[in-house]
């Protein structure tokens, strides 16, 4: 499982790292954001590429489970 730590980052750097690592073609992908609009917006690009994204809030962070 690849993970993708993009804490402190602002729309829309979190979807473009979770874009470019999508790109990979992995089964799985850990996506960890620390705001709730990179959580929605990271979890609307990945369900519009087709995959299923579960969130865990863990602290002042999220982190989506992201898996075809």
């Amino acid at each position: 499982m690849k993970t993708i730590d993009a804490r402190g980052l602002s729309c829309p750097e979190p979807v473009i790292l979770t874009k470019n690592a999508l790109a990979a073609k992995e089964d799985a992908y850990e996506v960890i954001v620390d705001n709730p609009a990179a959580k929605e917006n990271v979890t609307r690009f990945a369900a519009h590429q087709g995959y299923q994204v579960t969130a865990e809030e863990q602290g002042e962070d999220y982190i989506l489970r992201i898996q075809r």
